[in-house]
């Protein structure tokens, strides 16, 4: 039951797999300002601020990576990112999923799909 619970309040998402023979890049921007580069490389996810944010003052770091220094791995996609993909058992969303011949439980194939704009935050994710 427990686990019911926490399949239908994530929506299905911890069902997503990091892929191991994919490279992509995303760019984060706020505006015109290049936040920090977004990279799945080998099965390992990647975070790290850019060079102009880390010159800027009026943009605090990100909860998730609170040091501006730090380059961030994980082989899971981060929180920060992760809820910008809306849940796959949406039938509009499914649509979308077979429309582009992608795997409905590849991380980086629907953050590419569904990751540019968030309601959730006025960042956008550009993929390179």
């Amino acid at each position: 039951m427990i686990n019911q619970i926490k399949k239908w309040m994530s929506g299905g998402q911890e069902d997503f797999v990091t892929p191991k023979d994919t490279t992509v890049v995303f760019n984060l921007q706020y505006r015109h300002l290049l936040v920090g580069i977004l990279k799945i490389e080998d099965g390992i996810w990647s975070f790290q601020y850019s060079d102009d944010f880390k010159k800027q003052s009026k943009l605090k770091p990100l909860p998730d990576f609170p040091n501006v220094d730090k380059v961030y791995e994980s082989e899971e996609l981060y929180p920060f990112f992760l809820h910008r993909i809306p849940s796959t058992k949406q039938p509009k969303v499914q649509k979308e999923i077979a429309a582009h011949n992608i795997e409905a439980t590849n991380t980086a194939d629907i953050l590419r799909l569904f990751g540019t704009e968030s309601i959730s935050n006025p960042f956008r994710l550009q993929v390179m």
